[in-house]
């Protein structure tokens, strides 16, 4: 592998370096079988996480301060010889052999442009709470119902990914939606139903905190994808998957309790 094969852009606040430190150590596990360029948007004033992601081998770029998109297209700005793209947050993880997977899924398929798998919910600790791993169901849901596809487990060609400008900058949470949804039009969607990525759900995680406003950008998303002839009644379809996106949230977080308590019981016995 004399050039990098894989972009993967890790945009941080830099007020989570413990998880930082796990997320840029799952990142450079991969470099046994591909070759990573690891790029780390950073503000300037997140001094120790900027000297952790540099001794870890990360290239670091400045964080331009206006929302995740424009930070993760700053990041895809550094591309040089890479050929795919990849996401991950400053408290998610990618499993062993995730980035290596999802490439092999996407090179024997010459006309497919993005390959996903299954995510691991995880808590504080690294438990595993529940999985994703819906498959041939995600692609068939993406346009009207819930977006299963883990924007941490996936790996997109830069080609496609460029064809489309990258992501929206207007949009907070459902950017990596919009730009699946874009992506449709250029090729196919292949996956792998293994966990090649895991999600730390946590309560300051972004669309946990802010799940409405997740749901309603994500809504707005979707409704614009729509022929025309559709959109006035898109709302038949979205309120009951915004009810049903609510209750699975809930049992996650009734299952993260649980697990908590009984972790925490165990050690008390």
């Amino acid at each position: 592998m004399s050039h990098p094969e894989i972009l993967v852009v890790l945009p941080t606040l830099g007020d989570r370096l413990e998880t930082l430190r796990q997320a840029l150590d799952s990142v450079n596990e991969q470099r046994a079988e591909v070759s990573v360029t690891l790029v780390v948007v950073a503000p300037p004033s997140a001094v120790a996480a900027r000297e952790l992601a540099a001794s870890l081998g990360a290239v670091v770029v400045d964080d331009p301060k206006a929302g995740i998109s424009a930070a993760i297209n700053c990041g895809l700005s550094v591309r040089t010889t890479e050929k795919y793209y990849a996401w991950v947050g400053d408290d998610d993880l990618l499993r062993p052999h995730g980035l290596a997977t999802l490439s092999a899924e996407l090179d024997a398929v010459e006309e497919a442009v993005l390959a996903f798998g299954g995510c691991d919910y995880i808590d504080t600790e690294g438990r595993t709470i529940a999985v994703s791993n819906a498959g041939r169901l995600a692609t068939f849901l993406l346009p009207w119902g819930p977006d299963l596809i883990p924007h941490p487990g996936t790996v997109v060609r830069l080609d496609a990914l460029e064809a489309i400008g990258g992501f929206d900058p207007a949009l907070k949470f459902a950017m990596d939606l919009d730009a699946f949804l874009k992506l449709r039009k250029h090729g196919r969607f292949v996956w792998t139903r293994a966990s090649v990525s895991a999600f730390r759900w946590h309560p300051d995680s972004l669309t946990v905190a802010n799940r409405l406003d997740s749901s309603r950008e994500a809504e707005s998303v979707k409704r614009r994808h729509l022929p025309s002839g559709l959109r006035p009644i898109s709302g038949a379809w979205h309120y009951p998957i915004r009810w049903a996106s609510s209750i699975a949230a809930g049992r996650v977080n009734a299952r993260a309790r649980s697990i908590e308590a009984r972790a925490l019981a165990a050690q008390a016995d």
